[in-house]
């Protein structure tokens, strides 16, 4: 194949082109990597940190496999073999689908590995991180919360609006709560993903100017995110209020037809990508709430009481008492490093701040706090392991834009009473010392923890292992001690064991010359010849 490059200087220097002939196909770039503006540099700093932080070790950190992982496993090699990729995967209490279906195309391509599984969580957290730059960036922040309020109005020598962004996508990218999500291999992770990226593309299509192709592909993304976590279904009350918003300042501006038909797009969009998902909850509607009314607060004897506990817990999460849960979390602690903690609170401060005020825009902390309120009541409303750090997922990006907002209300303050230069110095450093907490905090304190391989099935992992060893020929006799027969007459225990030895179908038992023993089939067992012999609780 020929390739002849010829690379054109032409003035200004943004138009410097590099155009290349592949095959007798000619095409046109622009070089912009010598010549990008520089909050794209930092960006690709902070999306470098992220996959970093979120692939470094993934092979054998988490240790272990949790059983719910191994369910996603094991349902996503069921629909490999049978080319029955579902909406809804019924066991486990019930689980949305898309996410099995692409962990199935990774087990494809790189094998039944926990860290295959893990895989697709780490590269959303990635774009999640990508995702909420956007997302910040067209909030335009700075121009509501700070413009033309300091000597440079620049921040770190950014529009402010930049400046925010940059600090959402950097926090989200150090976060432990979201670091640690995107490397198990759980659904949750996708929430977060396709709320920044629909919330980014319906505010883009809001704007007067804009072109009527983001309302379908906000659209779509916003339909997609249904099929990611069941918090995520409290969602439209962030994006009614987003709407309402828009069509007052339609109404104002003159714009209301344009307003409509963008709205109109993105809503039939999302529902006809919802569609097939609806129609299994409407031919199963026990299923659309699942494991939900099994944990409501209001199944509870005291209702008001528990909620009250649960709010204040919640809120807690933050800066006090975090997930005592290893498998979310470094136990008890909080959800924010501390100097994170402190530009949420003064995030929380300056946007309420906004909201009481008579000179400051009201639109942006209204839909800072709507989608905060939308991660919010799946919480509060359950009466399980309160406070939950996976079920409040959805609440990270307006927890980590309301800690922008305050970092940036900080730098605002300390710009009135020292230098400029000072203050970009203080911000490096306090970067660095972000990052380096995120790895100490994850990879150190958190995995070299004790507790950890058991919150992740590690024995059941080693046990595997240890079977997959054994020549095919030989006989292996897998004595399920657990009267918990939930999943198809087994333990969800055992989902661990039997994903890494792929015996979870009968078929694949018989060829893999595995049999599955309950307890009351064991008296009457007679044991094959030369079998080998392991207990499974």
């Amino acid at each position: 194949m020929a390739l002849v490059i010829d690379i054109a200087v032409i003035i200004p220097r943004r138009l410097i082109a590099m155009k290349a002939i592949v095959g007798g196909v000619r095409y046109d770039c622009i070089v912009e990597c010598l010549y990008m503006k520089k909050e794209y540099y930092f960006l690709l700093l902070i999306l470098i940190i992220a996959g970093a932080l979120r692939l470094t070790n993934l092979t054998t950190t988490p240790p272990g496999l949790y059983p719910d992982e191994a369910m996603n496993g094991n349902n996503a090699l069921e629909a490999i073999s049978t080319g029955n990729f579902k909406v809804f995967y019924p066991e486990n209490n019930g689980r949305e689908g898309l996410f099995m279906n692409i962990q199935a195309g990774f087990i494809v391509a790189l094998g039944n590995y926990p860290w295959v599984l893990r895989l697709p969580s780490a590269l959303f957290g990635i774009l999640t991180v990508l995702g909420i730059y956007f997302m910040t960036r067209e909030m335009k922040l700075g121009n509501a919360f700070f413009s033309g309020s300091n000597r440079s109005n620049k921040m770190f020598g950014l529009d402010k609006n930049e400046f925010i962004a940059l600090a959402a996508a950097f926090l989200l990218a150090i976060t432990f709560w979201h670091i640690n999500f995107s490397r198990i291999g759980f659904r949750a992770i996708m929430a977060p993903f396709f709320l920044v990226w629909s919330v980014y593309f319906l505010l883009k299509a809001l704007r007067e100017n804009s072109k009527l192709i983001w309302s379908f592909v906000g659209g779509i993304i916003y339909g997609l995110g249904m099929y990611s976590y069941i918090s995520y279904r409290t969602t439209p009350l962030l994006i009614g209020v987003i709407l309402l918003i828009y069509m007052r300042r339609a109404w104002l501006g003159g714009w209301l037809k344009k307003f409509f038909a963008s709205a109109f797009i993105y809503i039939a969009c999302s529902i006809i990508v919802f569609v097939p998902l609806g129609l299994y909850f409407l031919h199963n509607p026990a299923d659309f709430l699942g494991r939900t009314t099994q944990v409501s607060v209001f199944s509870s004897q005291t209702p008001l009481k528990d909620l009250s506990e649960n709010v204040v817990k919640t809120l807690a999460m933050f800066n006090l008492q975090g997930d005592g849960n290893w498998r979310h979390n470094i136990s008890g602690a909080p959800e924010l490093y501390p100097i994170v903690g402190l530009m949420f609170l003064l995030g929380i401060a300056i946007s309420v701040g906004a909201l009481l005020s008579r000179h400051r825009p009201k639109a942006e902390p209204i839909i800072i706090y709507s989608a905060f309120l939308s991660g919010f009541l799946p919480v509060v409303i359950s009466n399980e392991g309160i406070p939950h750090a996976l079920r409040a997922i959805i609440m990270i990006p307006p927890v980590i834009v309301l800690a922008a907002l305050g970092l940036a209300g900080f730098y605002e303050y300390l710009s009135k009473h020292i230098s400029i230069k000072t203050i970009d110095l203080g911000v490096i450093s306090v970067a660095v010392l972000l990052v380096v907490q995120a790895y100490v905090s994850y990879f150190i304190i958190w995995a070299q923890n004790p507790n950890v391989p058991g919150a992740f099935a590690q024995d059941y992992v080693d046990m595997a292992n240890e079977v997959n060893r054994l020549p095919l020929s030989t006989p292996k006799v897998i004595v399920v001690t657990s009267s918990d027969t939930s999943l198809r007459g087994f333990p969800l225990s055992l989902q661990t064991f039997m994903f890494l030895t792929n015996s979870w179908k009968p078929e694949e038992q018989k060829s893999n010359n595995f049999i599955y023993i309950k307890p009351e089939q064991v008296s009457g067992f007679v044991v094959p010849e030369g079998a080998v012999i392991r207990f499974i609780n």
